[in-house]
């Protein structure tokens, strides 16, 4: 049962117990009763000043079962939770993990401060604001980011996302953890895509003597595969974002264009076109649907794609006029066997050969194939 009738005399008698052990004890008991809601307003008053005092006790267990014990109290004066959080760490780390007493403020200001531990502590509560996120990133603490992109509960912006990618995003535990949040922003999912399959290229070179020409192409692929996954079910805005993401760093390639053309992912190809030509994307679908190929002739040359993918892209579009695609596994059956039987004729009346039919064989054909001549152009 919770003390009552506590006293100015009770005050004076806890704090010079010279056993930190009593002392330790009698914090934690003074504790749970303010937590309890049993004590009156006078005692209340009485057990704050008990803490204010016990905060400056010489002896680090007796803060210990003091943060311990007002961890979760939404009742404990600021100043108390303040001075335990920037107190050792052993003292800080329970406060700081739980307290709701302490403001955004406060956290910044112990990250930009305070111990490494300290840092994680903050991390996992459970929950983070988008400030507190940022100040975490910006300290560059491999555990203290871990912990907090781990951690479900913690708003990151998609500024402190890249910026984790940039500095951290060959880490696998770090890896591991961006993959498992709840969901993560297009332009950073792409980003961290080109970070994995950038080291797992490295590591089938390294480990199973695969020619580098040879992973590179086959992680490429896979990656395309992923980010047109991921464009086909964005907001036109977001696949915007994406595009010029992927346009800055050099990763809006011929090949990631041509497979979207060939898979049907149109909105992605429309807006690639669009920023490869610079225009707009309502000039760049004009264009691109203009009755007979000449519109998109021009916007193609405009976007300096190689010559040799014309008559692929040209074919796309054909079947995208045509046929209606609701994205569903079967549909997207159709549509791609529609869509190869489409390139191979295009290519045979060319007089181009194709061996096989299925997507991956045609795009590394295509992509292999030399600059034809003005047939092409």
């Amino acid at each position: 049962m919770a003390p009552s009738g506590l006293t100015q005399d009770d005050v004076v008698r806890l704090l010079t117990d010279p056993s930190g052990n009593a002392r330790a004890e009698t914090a934690g008991k003074i504790a749970a009763s303010f937590n309890s809601g049993a004590l009156s307003e006078s005692e209340r008053k009485i057990a704050e000043e008990i803490f204010r005092l016990m905060v400056r006790d010489a002896e680090v267990r007796v803060r210990e079962a003091l943060a311990q014990n007002l961890k979760q109290s939404p009742g404990v004066p600021h100043e108390v939770a303040l001075a335990l959080a920037k107190d050792v760490d052993s003292v800080a780390e329970p406060i700081l993990k739980f307290s709701e007493v302490l403001t955004d403020a406060d956290l910044v200001e112990i990250i930009r401060t305070q111990s490494p531990a300290k840092l994680v502590a903050v991390a996992s509560r459970p929950r983070v604001s988008e400030n507190v996120s940022s100040a975490l990133v910006d300290t560059n603490n491999e555990a203290a980011v871990q912990t907090l992109v781990a951690n479900k509960g913690a708003a990151i912006s998609e500024t402190s996302l890249h910026k984790v990618v940039e500095t951290f995003g060959a880490k696998e535990e770090i890896q591991a953890a961006m993959i498992g949040r709840p969901k993560l922003p297009m332009t950073v999912a792409e980003r961290l895509m080109t970070v994995v399959s950038e080291k797992i290229r490295a590591d089938l070179v390294k480990r199973h003597d695969l020619a580098p020409d040879l992973a590179a192409s086959l992680l490429l692929s896979s990656r395309e595969r992923a980010v047109l996954g991921l464009a086909s079910k964005a907001e036109e805005q977001d696949v915007e974002v994406l595009v010029q993401q992927m346009r800055t760093h050099g990763r809006l390639t011929p090949s990631i264009i041509l497979r979207a053309a060939v898979m049907g992912d149109m909105m992605f190809f429309e807006t690639a076109m669009a920023a490869l030509a610079g225009t707009t994307l309502a000039n760049a679908r004009a264009l691109i649907y203009d009755q007979g190929q000449l519109g998109l002739q021009a916007l193609f040359n405009r976007a300096k794609l190689p010559a040799s993918h014309f008559p692929a892209i040209l074919a796309a579009v054909g079947v995208a006029r045509e046929t209606s695609f609701d994205g569903g596994e079967r549909d997207r059956e159709r549509y791609m066997r529609r869509m190869i039987e489409r390139v191979l004729t295009q290519y045979g009346d060319l007089g181009v050969a194709m061996e096989g039919d299925d997507l991956e064989y045609l795009l590394r054909k295509l992509d292999d194939l030399p600059v034809l001549a003005q047939s092409l152009a």
